[in-house]
């Protein structure tokens, strides 16, 4: 029996991104079935059994939602869910048998989501907001961190109508917020109080509120092509970003760059992908040399970069949001993505958790981005592996 409020109490409580990778699993990869294991990168991080029983009932709870049909109508509204895939989703749930949880003698948490990938890859983001909220309730005094982080909201705010902050955003809080009830008065302030804040990746939110629901695809997505046995390994963004532009026609078209490193993908995003694509987002490196890398492709191809986004999402605050748009501004559209700055800011430091696609029809796959501390691969021979094939071909076509 849960002791907190439901955690999640809408299956539209997930980020946008979801529903889009999973319409094109659902019209050309239901053959697919993949494992994700959840990760804490924070050190020194303790789960007790008490938070792992209330994260199993909390779970147990997400397995008995379904979709109304208000919610139904919703995402048929957006113009590139089709109705068959809702349709899909009248018939869908979350299936309590696909996730396994357990507590080590010293307080590690073991999550690992296993099913066909088109369900298992819908648990991440509910999963994520369990652990979250469960940790913070339960290990201090929720309402001190509430009050501390109604404060910091509120100078963030101030920082927007007082001229000091000037880029436009999108809130990306889901994954790491406090609470469900905190991220929704995040967003309701941020849209209100603000110009600034263009929408949000959250689908009940944004359904809620009125906003645009942002979101186009995650580092699962190409990594799902590696476990395709006619796929070759470092050809993975070519046959993602086709399957994407054969399913959305450029109608939802941000790329992401770093899953096997932004110089492999460049070799892919070629001046029909470049074109067809509205922009592209930076998730780890450097974002300046990212920036001017990307500046200089559009460049190569004739393309007007004033034509095109660079949306940056990697660990961003307000401050460092500022100071990329003020240096890109007058050579590119710039939007942010901002997550755990607005969701989780308080007085204690918010948990870095990820959970992280591993195999793809029992084969090993893997994240290798621009920042090699954000690589997470299971399998170190496949790591290696991979890593050898992205370099034999950024080598051979130079």
């Amino acid at each position: 029996m849960m002791k907190l409020p439901p955690i999640v109490d809408s299956l539209l409580d997930t980020d946008l991104y979801k529903f889009n990778m999973d319409q094109v699993i659902f019209h050309k990869h239901t053959d697919l079935t993949g494992e994700y294991f959840f990760k804490c990168r924070s050190k020194g991080v303790v789960f007790t059994p008490e938070m792992l029983e209330e994260i199993d009932a909390q779970i147990g709870h997400l397995c008995s939602l379904r979709f109304t049909n208000e919610e139904l109508d919703y995402l048929r509204s957006i113009r590139f869910i089709k109705s068959d895939y809702v349709e899909f989703l009248r018939l869908w749930r979350p299936i309590r048998d696909y996730v396994t949880t357990s507590l080590s003698d010293d307080g590690e948490l073991s999550i690992v989501v296993r099913g066909p990938l088109f369900s298992a890859m819908q648990f991440e983001i509910f999963l994520l907001e369990i652990v979250n909220e469960v940790y913070f309730r339960m290990k201090f005094d929720y309402d001190a961190l509430l009050a501390s982080a109604k404060k910091r909201l509120d100078a963030k705010i101030a920082a927007f109508q007082s001229g000091k902050y000037n880029f436009t955003f999108a809130e990306f809080g889901c994954r790491r917020r406090l609470s469900r009830e905190w991220e929704d008065e995040v967003v309701r302030r941020l849209a209100t109080q603000t110009k600034n804040c263009v929408g949000t990746s959250n689908v009940y939110l944004a359904m809620k509120y009125n906003l645009t629901p942002i979101g186009t695809y995650a580092h699962e997505f190409v990594q799902m092509y590696q476990g395709i046995d006619s796929i070759p390994l470092a050809y993975s963004n070519h046959f993602a970003m086709r399957d994407w532009y054969d399913e959305y026609q450029g109608d939802n078209g941000t790329a992401l760059t770093d899953t096997v490193t932004t110089d492999l993908f460049l070799l892919d995003f070629n001046r029909a992908m470049a074109n067809n694509y509205t922009g592209v987002r930076h998730d780890s490196g450097d974002p300046y040399a990212w920036g001017e890398k990307m500046i200089a492709h559009y460049k190569k191809y004739g393309i007007d970069p004033k034509t095109k986004m660079l949306l940056f999402s990697d660990s961003l605050d307000f401050d460092r949001a500022q100071a990329l748009y003020d240096y890109f501004k007058d050579r590119t559209k710039v939007s942010f993505g901002i997550g755990t700055f607005c969701s989780n800011d308080t007085s204690e430091e918010a948990l870095n958790i990820v959970i992280k696609l591993q195999t793809v029809n029992g084969r090993a796959v893997a994240k290798l981005s621009d920042s090699p501390g954000k690589a997470m691969c299971r399998d170190e021979e496949y790591l290696e592996y991979l890593k050898r094939s992205v370099t034999f071909r950024l080598g051979r076509e130079k």
